[in-house]
């Protein structure tokens, strides 16, 4: 039992912005206490900054004794701990990770997945921040930023993701390619029909016909327009 339990969080108590995809989308896949507790770790840091880009390095994670006293305290070395637990947010696609070179020394920078994080990303590697310069291992490439998950995807073009959505969110993802899943979320946003059973139908066709054969859900307004007329008061009339 802790000797001294937390008394309480005061009235005006300061808060850090988290998304709510991460409750839903996020937290059910963390196993590790010890990654779940770096996350939360790196909002609460990166919220009490300003500036672009922004992003946490190795080091400074590895220096601050808050984050280091919650995720010691077992058989294995602190620093391995972290960098595991940075390994597995990185997996899972919460976190993002970037190699720098600061004054010729290689230097590991996180950033928490995001619009914002991918596009920064993307404008460190087209060198459009002379001061952050990526340092590549002999052989090796430069990272590329992994395609937003499905349940980012849905959030950002659809909205709040229920508990009832994200079983046929998983469902979902554990069927289809993920480009085929973002490819699906683009034609239905193209076409303004923001809702997951029409993104759905979209899979379900491109898995019975092929994705590449013409055009990705073309043929989808027509066969909603059909049916509404054949619903419809003059449906006796309709040919099926």
């Amino acid at each position: 039992m802790t000797k001294n339990p937390f008394s309480g969080f005061p009235a005006r108590a300061e808060v850090t912005p988290i998304p709510n995809l991460f409750f839903t989308g996020v937290m059910p896949k963390i196993d590790g206490v010890a990654e779940l507790k770096t996350i939360l770790h790196v909002f609460w840091l990166l919220s009490r900054r300003r500036g672009y880009p922004q992003f946490v390095t190795y080091n400074e994670l590895l220096s601050d004794p808050v984050l280091m006293g919650g995720i010691g305290g077992g058989t294995k070395p602190k620093d391995e701990v972290l960098r595991l637990a940075l390994e597995q947010a990185v997996h899972h696609g919460t976190m993002l990770h970037l190699r720098l070179d600061r004054d010729g020394q290689p230097e590991d920078a996180y950033f928490i997945s995001s619009e914002t994080a991918k596009e920064a990303i993307s404008k460190i590697q087209q060198g459009e921040f002379p001061q952050l310069v990526l340092a590549l291992r002999k052989g090796e490439g430069v990272e590329t930023v992994p395609p937003p998950g499905i349940f980012s995807l849905y959030e950002q073009n659809i909205g709040m993701v229920t508990p009832m959505i994200a079983e046929e969110l998983q469902d979902a993802e554990k069927l289809y390619p993920a480009d085929w899943i973002e490819s699906a979320f683009k034609e239905a946003v193209s076409l303004n029909r923001r809702n997951w059973k029409y993104i759905a139908r979209i899979l379900e066709r491109w898995a019975t016909e092929g994705k590449d054969d013409g055009k990705p859900g073309r043929d989808f307004k027509k066969e909603d327009d059909r049916e509404k007329y054949i619903r419809g008061k003059y449906g006796h009339m309709v040919k099926r």
